[in-house]
């Protein structure tokens, strides 16, 4: 009689590990942006002006609404791509949209929200989520509540990781409208830092390598760590609380 072999149990804390350390680098590229461009992200925001920031909101929760129709239909015609070809792609975009300046910049902000959304959606399917369930479309889109690249994080931000949106007949609109007010700070930094004179489209594929990068990352963190639960029978809630204190130890390393 063949004895049946069980699967290797899971070491949780290993996979926290991993898990945690890849948030902790994933802010990595977008201080090389910031010393490119010159400055801090604080302040690119009042580089803008203030027409362009008043509507802002408005403009990001548009991109959103597109980006959620067009990335998910493109899954049927468009496999994922490999990260590298991801983050040339969207280099290329941004350095086309820095070269005009702000209203090239700005036509270009719903494309690479698409491209964005598609990469998260890419990296949910590389763990196993179904993107065509509608919980796991929501998650897609909860992780650009992550704080962006050009934001200092020392690893205190994880709210994105620990907020459960309640869905409802009107999710949709509601989990957009939920993130468009801090997705549109993040957005107005990358908009600011394209428009650099001179460096307008050196900034801008810069810029976009580093969010493409940190998003990829962030959405491995957050579909990491489901799957882990899954996997492990662990509740979320506790994966996330152990994290946060593997980046409060990595953090005071």
């Amino acid at each position: 009689m063949t004895e049946t072999k069980l699967p290797a149990p899971i070491d949780v804390e290993a996979e926290l590990e991993v898990i945690a350390r890849r948030y902790k680098a994933a802010g990595g590229v977008g201080i090389n942006v910031l010393n490119v461009i010159g400055g801090g992200a604080e302040n690119l925001l009042d580089r803008l002006p203030g027409k362009v920031r008043g509507q802002l909101e408005a403009a990001t929760a548009k991109a959103l609404e597109h980006a959620m129709k067009a990335a998910h239909h493109s899954r049927s015609r468009v496999p994922d791509q490999a990260s590298w070809l991801n983050t040339a792609v969207a280099a290329a975009m941004g350095a086309a949209g820095g070269a005009g300046g702000l209203p090239t910049a700005l036509a270009e902000l719903p494309v690479t929200t698409t491209l964005l959304l598609r990469v998260i959606e890419g990296v949910a399917a590389e763990y196993g989520f179904d993107t065509e369930a509608e919980n796991v479309r929501f998650d897609c889109v909860h992780v650009f509540s992550a704080a962006g690249p050009l934001s200092h994080d020392d690893g205190s931000d994880l709210a994105f990781l620990t907020t459960r949106l309640a869905l409802s007949g009107k999710a949709m609109q509601a989990i957009i409208h939920k993130i468009a007010p801090r997705l549109a700070v993040v957005l107005g930094q990358k908009l600011a830092a394209q428009t650099v004179p001179v460096l307008g489209a050196v900034a801008g594929a810069a810029t976009n390598y580093a969010y493409t990068s940190y998003y990829q990352d962030m959405a491995h963190v957050h579909f990491g760590l489901r799957k882990l639960a899954i996997e492990a029978d662990v509740p979320p809630e506790e994966l996330n609380r152990r994290l946060v204190e593997k980046m409060r130890n990595l953090t005071r390393l």
